[in-house]
């Protein structure tokens, strides 16, 4: 595997931290397992580097001292992994690469970013057009999800103006993207909604006439112009992401935008204190798949040798079990109130207390020693964790059991034909892999899942695990996204289910 390049200066050295934590979140989309993830990650910033050391030496020969026009250092970088995945499908390595990645880079859609500039996507030729300082604070903020009080920090702006100065760099970008949308080739029926599609995207009120609607759910570059020059509503980070990274843009924008919120968000080592998250703590080490995994694995052993620890005397045990009872009169999802502090001899409740391990209104459970030995044979091996409401367990009003899991079902971004949607799964339950079915109502279609694959059969979608998040804890979450198209009406998921048991819809 080959090592990262040596900076060279101050400036390489920050490069390599700020970019490296974003370079090998893209790269394990684009591959399949971590060590070509990593792989792929240091071959595609070597080459970055390389890029941006040839561009620094070019500009400094010509005497003027003026840059040449290209991309900010991260998607400049995160372009870098699209040539190096599309370098090893070339040279017999795309074994180690997504599969849907493999066929993208055989599509005409790969063939964009390399084609004639004019025909590049819009997204990508609007932020290669702005002054870097300009385009840095547009991706940082835009696509990496950072909060303001770190972009400012990051680029030495000023805290409180730091919005305002990215509303006028929103506007900028659309204004490149317009000019761009103009230069492109196009034909004339194209050509006679540029216009049009300017005036309706600049206003948060203007309604889309119904002819350009129907035109832009057919032409592709149209709807790609229409998502950059529509500041309002949301659509511009999924604009810049999908237009400039290409494969993958969405799931990378999510990932982000996720290990935002947690405050895992890369970079120098006193990235915590950029986020403005971790005001004052000190620095937590970022964890990272594995460490993830074997924390999930550990919890969950330790989860189930609790529950299969016996309590209390086995005599007693016996004798409650020889009785019709349960051990411990509730179900392992509903567990009793602690035990009581008396003698180990005892088991059950008392004649008086009513606090022991049975259900309120058990009868009272004599002294171990004088209960008949033969009663040890009697326990059935499956009655120890029968629920309170089930026969023979003593309860004077069964309880509802509650649910194993719940499911937040999140539409993030919709748009004339498409949507991107996000699933948040809560289970009580541990479990060693999981597969959440649900069903559309309106026919919507699923197109591309991360940290998931997909199959759908007319209005029902199964969403089953990737290698990396299988394992989920006790009362742990998974999470899962995608973009889908719909026609008509974009109602939410129902009728789901985890692992064919069925989950309730969170609110």
């Amino acid at each position: 595997m080959p090592d990262l390049p040596t900076p060279q200066n101050a400036a390489e050295a920050a490069l390599l931290s700020e970019c490296w934590d974003a370079v090998l979140s893209y790269a394990d989309l684009c591959t399949s397992g971590s060590v070509s993830a990593t792989q792929l990650a240091t071959e595609a910033f070597t080459h970055g580097i390389d890029e941006l050391r040839a561009a620094t030496a070019a500009s400094k020969s010509t005497g003027t001292g003026r840059r040449a026009l290209r991309l900010p250092r991260i998607p400049l970088l995160l372009a870098s992994v699209r040539t190096v995945a599309a370098a090893w499908e070339t040279n017999g390595l795309g074994h180690r690469l997504d599969p849907d990645l493999r066929l993208w880079l055989h599509s005409d859609k790969a063939a964009r970013y390399i084609g004639p500039p004019l025909h590049r996507p819009l997204a990508l030729r609007g932020l290669r057009d702005m002054q870097e300082p300009d385009a840095v604070l547009l991706w940082l903020a835009e696509v990496e999800s950072l909060p303001m009080s770190a972009v400012a920090r990051r680029l030495g702006l000023d805290p409180a103006a730091a919005s305002s100065e990215l509303a006028q760099v929103r506007a900028l970008f659309r204004d490149r993207c317009h000019r761009n949308h103009l230069d492109t080739p196009m034909n004339a029926y194209c050509r006679s909604y540029a216009r049009l599609l300017d005036a309706v995207t600049r206003s948060p009120s203007a309604e889309t006439p119904e002819d350009l609607s129907r035109h832009l759910a057919r032409c592709v570059e149209c709807a790609e112009a229409a998502a950059c020059l529509r500041l309002h509503g949301g659509g511009l980070p999924a604009a810049l992401s999908s237009g400039v990274i290409g494969w993958g843009g969405l799931a990378y924008l999510e990932r982000r935008r996720r290990a935002a919120e947690a405050g895992m968000i890369g970079g120098r080592t006193d990235a915590a204190v950029d986020t403005g998250l971790n005001e004052g703590k000190p620095v937590r080490p970022r964890i990272g798949r594995t460490g993830i995994l074997v924390t999930a694995v550990l919890v969950s052993a330790l989860a189930l040798t609790v529950s299969l620890m016996p309590f209390g005397g086995s005599k007693g045990d016996d004798a409650n079990a020889a009785q019709g009872e349960s051990t411990d009169g509730q179900s392992l999802a509903d567990p009793g109130p602690s035990l009581p502090s008396g003698s180990t001899t005892k088991s059950g409740s008392g004649s008086g207390s009513g606090t022991g391990t049975g259900t309120a209104g058990s009868p009272a459970v004599a002294d171990s020693t004088s209960r008949p030995a033969g009663n040890s044979d009697q326990e059935a091996q499956g009655e120890s964790s029968s629920p309170a409401g089930k026969p023979g367990g003593a309860t004077g009003s069964p309880k509802s059991a509650a649910p194993d899991c719940r499911v937040k079902y999140e539409i993030v971004s919709e748009w004339p034909d498409g949507f991107q949607a996000t699933v948040t799964v809560t289970s009580t339950k541990a479990l060693a892999t999981w597969s959440l079915g649900w069903t559309f109502k309106d026919g919507q279609r699923v197109g591309q899942m991360w940290d998931g694959t997909f199959t759908q059969n007319d209005s029902h979608v199964t969403a089953t695990a990737a290698d990396y998040n299988k394992t989920v804890a006790a009362n742990g979450t998974f999470t899962f996204g995608f973009l889908g198209s719909w026609t008509g009406s974009n109602s939410a998921a129902r009728n789901f289910t985890l692992n064919t048991a069925s989950c309730q819809a969170a609110g």
